[in-house]
């Protein structure tokens, strides 16, 4: 009696890479269900437009179904998948001109919601605003390590950079965020 082989997600993800590249829709499916909203997450950090987004991630996913078979099992396929939605955003960033205001498509807050819920709406929106000004470097690296989950390992390989130069970038970026994020209080305590 054979027990099948349990596989770790990484494993997984990598079996129906190469299922998808044998034309394997079902697969190719599974693969989109299991990282779709990530991605989306991330797409929508770095374009900072729900439409743009869309419009990244749709592409991505085009390209993973056409080019699976190139997909090397040296970097994980988390790490494959950020790596293209990043490329993609990115050159739609060169093409507008950096970045533009997220649409917020959330209709605004009732006077009845809770005040925990209101303020941390704001925060959340205050957070958004400050890494929006940060070098796009700076927030792609934080946004792949603190908000999409990734490794170092895997940022460093997304951004195409040495563990040095990732170090740098979130070390960088969470300083300007900090004096982003605590500037207003100095101001508001000194008047």
């Amino acid at each position: 009696m054979t027990r099948a082989r349990q596989l770790s997600p990484g494993d997984a993800d990598a079996e129906l890479v190469t299922r998808a590249a044998e034309g394997d829709a079902t697969a190719y499916r599974e693969l989109v269900a299991r990282h779709a909203a990530r991605l989306h997450q991330y797409a929508l950090r770095l374009t900072r437009n729900a439409h743009e987004a869309e419009d990244v991630l749709q592409e991505a996913w085009l390209r993973v179904w056409q080019r699976a078979a190139d997909y090397e099992p040296t970097a994980r396929v988390t790490t494959w998948l950020h790596r293209i939605v990043h490329n993609l955003a990115v050159d739609k960033l060169r093409v507008r001109g950096r970045f533009s205001e997220l649409t917020d498509e959330e209709p605004a807050p009732s006077s009845t919601e809770q005040p925990a819920l209101l303020e941390a709406k704001r925060d959340a929106q205050t957070l958004r605003a400050a890494i929006d000004r940060l070098p796009e470097r700076q927030a792609a690296a934080l946004s792949l390590v603190h908000l999409s989950g990734l490794s170092p390992e895997e940022a460093q390989e997304v951004l195409g950079v040495s563990a040095e130069a990732l170090e740098s970038l979130l070390s960088r970026g969470r300083r300007k965020l900090k004096d982003e994020l605590t500037a207003p209080r100095k101001q508001h305590v000194a008047n």
